[in-house]
């Protein structure tokens, strides 16, 4: 049983029952008359953890395998006291297992006298059943929750959750709109986060990195999440419970998309086989109906004669990663496609997803790092599906010791290479580290029609995740993660380099693209902001982002012009085909997943970011 060091809030219990003083328990071996708020008590674990006991309720959630419900398979099922009990604020609702071959089959509404020993599973507590009779109907009741919840309390993992321990085991109706703020374990758990009221973001997406202002973030958070689950304790169930099986175009559950008035059991667990992260999970009673709140979105439709995009293809490898190939300068581990099937997916996933962008200049990250042969697949793929030389890239080879690099392709249509190109490393500039971020790519190109020059810098800053203590860059609790001293480093040298036209062609006309692993209100942001150059997005930071992290949702990919170019832009965008989607529809095939969710002539879920668009009349020459 979990903390209760927490204020709830108490509904009315409407009650209908047909078997007079079913609530009062049979003697325990404890002793005494037990009702369920007592074993599960008021403490960190039930006072009667380890024994012997008799209780008596309603089934409030039928979730017993091997029964006729074929869709709810937890082990087991709720139990709920007969009338309202306010024993010391503990829930009046526990979860029973009864194992895989049940003795008794029971059903909601059923009123059953179980006997079994009271156990601390993951931190929930549980009746182990022994024995189960049924002794009469009545008809389940749910209480009322809202999010957010007063209070939050820290799991043994370390995460902050909302304080729902009142509620462990019960049957509760959630009345409010929700929105979908996570997908990550959708497939493999079959379960969808939510948050009452609108999606989260990351802290630092709209506030300046600070540990009190991030650690109050962290609870606001955590008092507006849960979990809806899809009650089977088996990972990777088959069919995922909460996709649509329509054909429609905007059927996908998506980040942003709406549920309300769910009701389902309370618990916390960790999921499907205990593998998930511990936190509070609604196991629902009745399918619930989501809201198309956030449609997946058309072609881009953009002002401005020349598009730029910026794209990260979620390592796009041209080498198989098999287990056994080595990839990039230093021979590292391979990234992407485990097959050549899968490869194939990927790279129709993405095609499909530059040619609707139709951009004159594509800056790619996350390519292998080899002789471009990923960047020639891309372009060769692009020009047999859609017409020979429609795009072209820049060659640049191998590029730094990372096993990942960026590269540009363009439409030779429209646009020329205007010199060659140039590359900041830390051989430029000893504060830019090239050992952790990867090497800045400029390419200066000319407009055909205008003959108007634009000089494109293309970046990928190291990740959040990333181990930078050889330096002592860690996490210090701000919101910004590890390695903001080396992607701060890496902005401020990147300004210096670009103050002195690093491609020579004396053009004032700069644009600053990629994935910056740095949310928008974050020190390398600010860095570039002070070098002179501005978000193009962040007018309209709340709706403006590119990728969800841990069910926070934030901008990691960033545009940025300088004040030469600023009055040339006509219109940004992030083209949210990616960030939202449920990795089930991107090109992996493990998992025995279904083939009909994966088509690749639609882009989402063509990688995890979203691509940047930019939308530019540039100055005739």
């Amino acid at each position: 049983m979990y903390l209760r060091n927490f204020l709830v809030l108490f509904a009315a219990f409407t009650l209908i029952a047909c078997l007079k003083d079913a609530n009062d328990a049979a003697p325990a071996s404890a002793g005494g008359r037990l009702s369920i708020a007592e074993v599960q008590g008021n403490a960190a674990s039930s006072p009667y953890e380890g024994r012997d006991v008799t209780l008596h309720g309603i089934v409030s959630g039928d979730f017993q395998d091997n029964d006729a419900d074929t869709g709810s398979n937890l082990g087991g099922f709720f139990l709920q006291s007969v009338v309202a009990d306010t024993h010391d604020d503990a829930s009046t609702g526990i979860f029973v297992f009864d194992g895989r071959n049940p003795e008794v089959n029971v059903n909601a509404g059923d009123l059953v006298s179980v006997r079994g020993k009271v156990q601390e599973y993951f931190g929930e507590t549980q009746l182990a059943a022994t024995h189960v009779a049924i002794t009469g109907k009545a008809t389940p009741y749910a209480v009322e929750l809202s999010l957010p919840v007063d209070g939050v309390v820290s799991t043994d993992d370390g995460d902050v959750i909302a304080a729902l321990e009142h509620y462990e085991g019960m049957l509760v109706r959630i009345p409010q709109e929700m929105t979908v703020t996570d997908l990550y374990e959708l497939e493999r758990f079959g379960a969808v986060g939510l948050s009452g009221g609108r999606r989260l973001f990351q802290f630092t997406h709209l506030n300046r990195p600070d540990p009190d202002g991030y650690a109050d973030h962290k609870q606001k958070n955590a008092a507006r999440f849960l979990v809806l689950d899809d009650g089977q304790r088996e990972g990777n169930v088959a069919p995922v419970r909460y996709l649509r099986r329509d054909a429609s175009y905007n059927s996908a559950l998506r980040v942003g998309n709406t549920v309300s008035g769910l009701v389902g059991n309370l618990r916390f667990s960790r999921g499907s086989g205990g593998q998930g992260k511990a936190t509070w999970r609604l196991m629902p009673v009745e399918m619930p109906e989501f809201i198309a709140s956030n449609p997946r979105p058309g072609k881009p439709q953009l002002e401005g004669r020349l598009r730029i995009a910026s794209f990260n293809v979620l390592n796009y490898f041209s080498t198989v990663d098999d287990g056994q190939s080595v990839c990039g300068p230093e021979n590292s581990n391979c990234r992407g496609a485990d097959s050549v099937c899968e490869q194939a997916r990927q790279l129709a996933k993405i095609v499909t997803a530059i040619k609707m962008m139709d951009a004159d200049i594509v800056g790619l990250i996350e390519l292998e790092n080899n002789n471009s042969r990923s960047q020639a697949d891309i372009v060769e793929a692009l020009n047999e599906r859609y017409g020979n030389e429609t795009y072209r890239a820049i060659a640049t080879g191998v590029i730094g010791d990372d096993t990942i690099r960026t590269g540009f392709i363009y439409k030779p249509a429209t646009v020329s290479p205007a010199g060659r190109f140039a590359v900041l490393d830390s051989k430029v500039d000893s504060n830019f580290n090239d050992d952790k971020n990867r090497p800045a790519l400029a390419q200066s190109f000319r407009e055909n029609a205008s003959n108007g020059v634009l000089n494109i810098v293309l970046n990928h800053f190291k990740s959040k995740g990333s181990n930078c203590e050889d330096l002592g860059d860690i996490n210090t609790g701000d919101g910004q993660g590890n390695c903001n001293g080396v992607r701060t480093a890496a902005a401020r040298a990147l300004g210096r380099w670009l103050a002195n036209d690093p491609t020579g062609n004396g053009d004032p006309d700069f644009l600053i693209i990629g994935d910056l692993n740095a949310y928008a209100a974050e020190d390398p942001l600010v860095a570039l902001a002070e070098a002179g150059f501005r978000n193009l997005l962040q007018a309209s930071a709340a709706s403006s982002y590119s990728f969800v992290y841990d069910g926070q949702t934030g901008a990691l990919d960033h545009a940025l012009a300088n004040r030469s170019l600023a009055s040339q832009i006509r219109q940004t965008i992030e083209w949210h085909i990616n960030a939202d989607e449920s990795t089930i529809h991107d090109y992996n095939t493990e998992h025995d997943r279904d083939p009909a969710l994966f088509n690749a002539d639609i882009p989402y879920r063509s990688s995890d970011h979203d691509p940047i668009i930019v939308g530019i009349d540039l100055t005739r020459n």
